[in-house]
């Protein structure tokens, strides 16, 4: 008896080993018609979406093959979305250098000869978190998708930094944004910024004035007449007269919001260094940001003018 048993013992456990291995046809793990698998629903031969997460899904797109100088704060910036989509619950944080997922097409993608589908395109996602910089290498289509996105889906984009410096030779990314990337004159600079809008949630963590050593953004093409904004650098703090200041009405904007069709855009400049994306203030603003775009918030994009007493100096 003994016998029998460690002889059915030796012929069944490699049966078990075996059911495990991707089979070459029919409906197990990996074979077409199984989930994910080139024959199912969502594979490379199916068009059903997949099934949505509870959570918000964020792509945090930080592209930076473009060119131009290459901001190690990237890094720090994917470390520290991760981590809060983590310790709030409220997101999930998909991190990408790269822009394979900047379409609405399916995406398929080829392995050991076989065609498998990628489920994550634009349509999975609830907003995008950029920090890509210059001219991103995407194509036409996938441009006209990323608009879209916004405009169209009404979902929302976050930029920060120096993500106004991309796609400057695309016309539609800049009205996206409301603004055409003109430099930082003065480089990295201890500048004062004034607080417009402390009764936004992004702005709660920063007092009326404060002072930060960033760069500071000068932007051309912008009106206030169709984005709000929340911060802007005081224009007494740093020398008018430098090299490169093409604004004559001392208005710098440094982070704003603005609809865009049926979309959200969140356009914030500070963040040049690493150290910046660990400030609590920093951190408040990109959370509440996050929590706007995704739709989870609502922010009052009203736009106004700029303080009398601003365009008086």
């Amino acid at each position: 008896m003994k016998l029998f048993r460690l002889l059915a013992a030796v012929v069944v456990l490699p049966s078990l080993v075996f059911s495990q291995a991707p089979p070459t046809g029919g409906r197990g793990p990996g074979g077409p018609g199984a989930p994910g698998g080139p024959g199912a629903p969502g594979g490379a031969g199916g068009r059903a979406a997949p099934q949505r997460p509870t959570k918000k899904q964020l792509l945090v797109w930080c592209d930076t093959r473009g060119g131009g100088a290459y901001h190690d704060s990237t890094n720090r910036i994917m470390a520290v979305l991760q981590q809060m989509g983590v310790d709030t619950g409220l997101f999930d944080a998909y991190l990408r250098t790269d822009s394979m997922l900047i379409t609405k097409k399916p995406i398929v993608v080829n392995a050991d000869g076989t065609d498998w589908r990628n489920n994550k395109n634009l349509d999975y996602f609830d907003a995008i978190f950029f920090c890509g910089l210059r001219e991103v290498p995407i194509t036409d289509d996938q441009k006209a998708d990323l608009i879209s996105f916004v405009k169209d889906d009404g979902k929302g984009f976050i930029a920060v930094h120096a993500a106004d410096t991309a796609l400057l030779s695309y016309p539609p990314f800049a009205e996206m944004l409301g603004s055409v990337y003109d430099g930082h004159p003065w480089g990295s600079v201890k500048a004062t910024v004034i607080n417009e809008d402390p009764g936004n949630a992004a702005m709660k963590g920063f007092p009326p004035t404060f002072e930060l050593t960033d760069e500071m953004y000068q932007v051309k093409g912008f009106s206030r007449e169709n984005s709000r904004v929340l911060a802007r650098l005081d224009p007494t703090s740093v020398d008018l007269k430098h090299a490169g200041v093409n604004r004559t009405d001392g208005d710098f904007p440094q982070v704003w919001i603005r609809q865009f069709g049926k979309g959200r855009v969140f356009v914030s400049a500070p963040g040049h260094a690493s150290e910046a994306w660990d400030r609590p203030d920093i951190k408040t603003l990109c959370l509440e940001a996050i929590k706007w775009a995704t739709g989870l918030t609502q922010m009052d994009t009203t736009p106004r003018p700029l303080p009398a007493a601003a365009a008086g100096k």
